[in-house]
C-alpha cells in the first residue's frame, strides 16, 4: 500500500468529522443542548448515529467538538482585516464578535455560561477565546501582542464587559440593533485604551482620528442585514 493510500482513509475520516460538525453547528445555531438528543442529530445527519459515537464518544463530546469549532470561526473572525489601520481593526473585532453571538447563540452561551457543565474543558475554551480576543484587540491598538500585565488586565475587564453585554442584548435585540452594542463597546475600548496609556505609557492609545468610526463591513461568507 503505498502513502497515499495510507492517508486515505485519514483524509476521509476528517472530511466526514468536519462535515458532521457543520450539521451540528447548524442544528445547535439556536437549540440547546438538552433539546437535541442523538437520535434526533443522526437523523439531521442523515447518519447511523453509531457513526457520531464513532467519532466523538458521546453527545457531550460532539457538542464540545463543535463548541471549538465555533470558537475557532470567532477568533478567525475577529482577527482579520490585517490590512486596515489599526482603529478600524479594533471596531472590526467587536463587530465580528457580536455577529458570531448573534448567529451562534447556543454556541456563544455555553462558552460564555459552560451551557453543558462548569469544568476544565468548557473553562478551556472560553479561556482560548478571550487569550486569542485579547491578543487580536493588543494587536489590532498597538501593532503587536507583546504587552504588559495592567494592560492585559484592563483588555480582559473590558472583555467581560463584553461577555456579559453580549448576553443581555442577545435578550433584547428585536430592540436594539447591533449597531447599539457595537459602537457602545467601541467607546467603552477606547476610554479603556485611553486608562491603559496612563498606566502604562508604553502603550498609547490609538489616536482619536477619522478612522475611529463605526465599522459596518461584513466578514467573508455572512449576510447581514
Amino acid at each position: 500500500m503505498n502513502r497515499s493510500q495510507q492517508r486515505g482513509p485519514s483524509l476521509r475520516s476528517q472530511v466526514r468529522r468536519s462535515e458532521l460538525i457543520a450539521t451540528g453547528r447548524k442544528l445547535f445555531a439556536d437549540t440547546s443542548y438538552d433539546a437535541l438528543s442523538m437520535d434526533d442529530i443522526a437523523q439531521h445527519a442523515g447518519v447511523a448515529k453509531g457513526l457520531i459515537y464513532y467519532y466523538f464518544k458521546n453527545k457531550r463530546g460532539y457538542y464540545l467538538a463543535i463548541v471549538e469549532d465555533s470558537v475557532a470561526e470567532l477568533v478567525s473572525l475577529a482577527a482579520d482585516g490585517a490590512e486596515l489601520p489599526r482603529t478600524q481593526r479594533v471596531q472590526r473585532t467587536v463587530e465580528a464578535y457580536l455577529r458570531f453571538a448573534q448567529y451562534n447563540e447556543s454556541a456563544y452561551r455555553t462558552i460564555i455560561t459552560g451551557g453543558v457543565g462548569f469544568d476544565t474543558q468548557v473553562q478551556a475554551i472560553r479561556d482560548a477565546v478571550r487569550t486569542g480576543l485579547v491578543a487580536t484587540v493588543a494587536q489590532g491598538a498597538y501593532g503587536h501582542q507583546d504587552i504588559p500585565p495592567i494592560a492585559r488586565l484592563a483588555l480582559l475587564g473590558w472583555l467581560s464587559s463584553v461577555e456579559w453585554l453580549t448576553l443581555e442584548w442577545l435578550e433584547h435585540r428585536d430592540e436594539l440593533r447591533r449597531e447599539i452594542p457595537r459602537d457602545l463597546l467601541v467607546r467603552m475600548l477606547r476610554h479603556t485604551l485611553n486608562t491603559i496609556e496612563e498606566f502604562a505609557p508604553e502603550c498609547p492609545a490609538p489616536p482619536q482620528d477619522l478612522d475611529w468610526v463605526p465599522f459596518t463591513g461584513h466578514g467573508p461568507g455572512q449576510d447581514v442585514p
